[in-house]
């Protein structure tokens, strides 16, 4: 019988002693020791937590350290070889570590390591090697291991071969990678599926797919059954590649081969539909993906919404980023999210949007990195807003970042699309100075630069600057001087880009053939533009709706309509969406055309399409109306404007008060004129012509007077037919006073006064009896250079021989007869003058 137990005391590196007490000295058992095998001391070996906090400088650090075995644990013989041996250090394998990585590849990392009593246990080579792969020096690595197989305890292990595998794989080193698995084999360290793994991940971070896929083969060969992992790192291997088929048909494999995916497979595959640009593809696996037992994270979610980005469906983006954000939620938004909403809100040209995200990001306490800055510097610069970008780019630097090539590029293309070339090549040199190498997106944003400002000849220079830099330019440089060419009406310079790019074998892809179309179709090269058309469809070069609606466009400019049209029909036939410019333009055609039917029901296909009309269609479909005299048609249609919405402009309301003079319906001129005034629309020569003719229509010559203070600041423009009507107007009304306020105001602002503005004038003075102010007028005409025709001397003699009496004809006779005499001298006067010059 037991009684209490007495303390035990086990001392944790030495064997220990276990005494059985408590039963009296009669019945106690003869005393008997148990020796237990001595363990393997595990505890050396544990990770120990340690790190440091400065409240002061808000910087804190945590790391892992390992002692290993240490002098007590080493054999007694090679204990006694080091005792007393003042150069011997009993180092921990962290500081080991610590030790070696602070050394230069110049030193003597051998003469460290041989100081080290630490290198006696072999044991504590494979946790060396741990620390030092972790932490990725790759050239202290090699050393270390070379000078461990030298060693003459060291023993190969599948293990370490592994993690030099592995470390070699993140360092892209192929060659030494595979050296490694062969040299384990010759020191017959069988490869297990770690090696395997760790191989097939170095493949696949070198693109060699292939290679990965043989590799699985030796490992099946080897009657290793590959592991999950294993799949996982062959599928990454032909998805990063672009290869996502074969990614597919090993996701399958694997389910057929009993080994289920799991999370990190299925973010793989969706990485590889979204690395060979499948993004339906991809959204269609995440709701398959749905319907399983595993939930997705924020890597899951951050792929789709970069799929729906890309697929244009950004209000399905934006759905995921509010449901990642709320707080019930498991995956919550990280960088890589708030850079891809960030980079969303730029393409919708939300610029706002993008600071309020950045500026939520910083509230989550998460720290941008470079992506999520160049995200933010990128929405600046495709807006031109130079002043912002500039100040996105300090803040990169502030925060402690390098600028990278992305950065400088995007400021680059701020200050070009800002119209500050000079200053986006002061840019592109600081690119260089910072020993950073300008790409291909570089130059063509400083192409861009000089190019949209018209400098095209500057634009050409760095096309060959670009060569001269072993840089070869590729279809997007090719794209951008053809426009420059477009912008710069140079026929001769398109040509040139053309055969350059011929000679330089770069391919013209459609956006390419686009521009140079564009281009031809802005300086009213037709012919050219139809046949860089047709050399698309021999070179089996597709054209997309973008081609159709740049030769629509043009034809209908150039007034080409039945061209215009039979473009439409091979639109149509090819089931390629169109535009509201191409509905447009179409009606337009139809319109000069005379076909008001087919215009309608284009106009109707348009609507039933689901492409809500916008201004410029609603115009063109009004301006049909008036060529075919359906003034109904046209009201109608200007309340189906305005019961949907739409915003008036200048042309528009011109379109609807030409429709409303010509029906009958003048007052609403005068309405919708009011209306242009409190909506802010600006008034046009050819509104102000409407109404003053609904005002004569009307006859209402107070509102006409009021209209003239409207037209007194924009006289100077106003053309001189409209203005000649106004004055027709007056004068017809009786409102000669009037008349001629218009008139001096008209010199007064230097507005166009002609041969016909006197005439009417004189017309009217003549009408109301004034021959006074006719005999001026006349004066007035010859005193401003433009002669009086013999018809108006006519009208006056006329009217002063029927309707003034003996007294007052005999005046006019007098006054006329000296006009003629001056203007006769005149005459002779520039004579001499005229033969000294010839």
């Amino acid at each position: 019988m037991l009684h209490s137990a007495t303390p035990i005391s086990i001392a944790s590196t030495a064997p220990h002693r276990i005494q059985l007490s408590g039963a009296t000295e009669s019945t106690r058992p003869p005393k008997s020791t148990i020796t237990p095998k001595k363990k393997p001391n595990e505890l050396p070996f544990k990770e120990k937590k340690d790190g440091f906090v400065d409240y002061n400088r808000g910087q804190h650090e945590v790391s892992t350290k390992i002692d290993g075995l240490r002098k007590d644990d080493i054999p007694a013989h090679y204990r006694l070889r080091v005792a007393g041996n003042r150069f011997q250090k009993d180092w921990t394998v962290s500081e080991v570590a610590d030790s070696v990585l602070s050394l230069t590849l110049r030193d003597d990392v051998e003469g460290l390591l041989n100081r080290w009593i630490g290198r006696f246990a072999r044991k504590n080579f494979p946790f060396l090697i741990r620390e030092l792969t972790h932490r990725g020096s790759i050239e202290h690595c090699n050393l270390v291991f070379s000078w461990m197989k030298n060693q003459k305890n060291y023993c190969a292990r599948t293990d370490i071969y592994n993690m030099m595998i592995r470390l070699q794989a993140r360092h892209n080193r192929m060659d030494q990678a595979r050296g490694l698995f062969f040299e384990m084999q010759k020191c017959r360290c069988k490869p297990d599926a770690e090696t395997y793994n760790a191989l097939i991940n170095a493949h696949g971070r070198a693109g060699q797919w292939r290679w990965a896929m043989n590799i699985m083969d030796d490992m099946l060969r080897a009657a290793i059954p590959p592991s999950r992992s294993t799949y996982n790192n062959l599928i990454n291997a032909c998805g990063s590649s672009g290869n996502w088929k074969e990614a597919l048909n090993l996701c399958k494999k694997m389910t057929d081969n009993g080994v289920g995916p799991d999370l990190v497979t299925h973010n793989i595959m969706l990485s590889a539909f979204k690395s060979g640009a499948q993004y339906s593809k991809a959204l269609s696996y995440f709701e398959l993906m749905k319907g399983t037992h595993i939930r997705p994270d924020t890597t899951t979610h951050n792929i789709v919404i970069h799929c729906l980005v890309k697929l244009q469906q950004y209000d399905k983006a934006i759905d995921i980023f509010n449901s990642m954000k709320e707080k019930k939620s498991e995956c919550r938004p990280d960088v890589v999210t708030y850079t891809s909403i960030i980079h969303l809100y730029s393409m919708c040209g939300k610029i706002e949007n993008c600071e309020a995200a950045f500026n939520m990001m910083l509230a989550e306490g998460m720290k941008p990195n470079i992506v999520s800055y160049n995200a933010l510097l990128g929405a600046y610069a495709a807006r031109g807003m130079e002043n912002e970008a500039h100040l996105v780019f300090n803040k990169i630097k502030q925060n402690g970042f390098r600028p990278d090539i992305v950065s400088y590029t995007s400021l680059l293309n701020a200050y070009g699309r800002s119209r500050k070339p000079q200053k986006a090549r002061e840019i592109f040199k600081m690119i260089k100075k910072n020993n950073l190498k300008p790409n291909i997106v570089s130059y063509n944003a400083l192409i861009d630069a000089y190019g949209s400002n018209g400098l095209l000849e500057d634009a050409i220079e760095i096309l060959r600057e670009m060569e001269q830099d072993k840089i070869h330019p590729n279809v997007v440089s090719i794209c951008t001087l053809l426009a420059a060419c477009g912008r710069c009406c140079q026929k001769v310079k398109i040509d040139t880009v053309l055969s350059a790019a011929q000679m330089r074998g770069i391919k013209l892809n459609t956006v390419a053939y686009n521009s140079a179309i564009g281009s031809y179709i802005s300086m009213g090269e037709y012919d050219k533009a139809i046949d860089l058309y047709k050399s698309m469809s021999k070179k089996k070069i597709k054209s997309d709706s973008v081609t159709y609606t740049i030769l629509i466009s043009g034809c209908c400019k150039m007034s080409k309509y039945g061209e215009a049209l039979s473009f439409m029909e091979e639109m149509m036939h090819l089931k390629l969406p169109m535009s509201q410019e191409v509905y447009s333009s179409v009606i337009c055609a139809y319109s000069k055309r005379g076909q008001i039917v087919e215009a309608e029901s284009t106009f109707n296909l348009m609507k039933s399409s689901g492409c809500n009309p916008d201004v410029v269609t609603y115009t063109a479909m009004l301006d049909a109306y008036n060529t075919a005299e359906k003034w109904e048609k046209a009201y109608a249609l200007f309340e189906e404007m305005e019961a949907n919405g739409t915003k008036l402009d200048t042309i528009a309301c011109a379109a609807v008060m030409n429709a409303f003079n010509k029906g009958g319906w003048p007052r609403r001129v005068l309405s919708l004129a009011q209306r242009m005034r409190e909506k802010e629309i600006p008034l046009s020569d050819t509104i102000f012509f409407e109404m003053v003719s609904a005002c004569s229509l009307l006859r209402d010559w107070k509102t006409a007077v009021d209209v003239i203070k409207y037209m007194e600041p924009s006289l100077p423009i106003i053309s001189s037919g409209c203005l000649n009507l106004f004055l027709n107007s007056l004068g017809k009304s009786g409102k000669i006073e009037t008349m001629f306020k218009l008139f001096f105001k008209m010199l007064t602002s230097g507005a166009d006064v002609n041969f016909n503005t006197y005439s009417i004038l004189l017309k009217n003075l003549l009408s109301s009896g004034n021959w006074r102010k006719y005999l001026e007028v006349l004066q007035w005409m010859e005193d401003a250079g433009i002669r009086p025709s013999n018809e108006m001397y006519h009208d006056i003699s006329s009217f002063s021989q029927k309707c003034c009496g003996a007294e007052n004809a005999a005046v006019i006779k007098e006054r006329l007869e000296s006009l003629q005499r001056k203007h006769a001298d005149q005459i002779s006067a520039s004579k001499p003058c005229e033969s000294h010059l010839s």
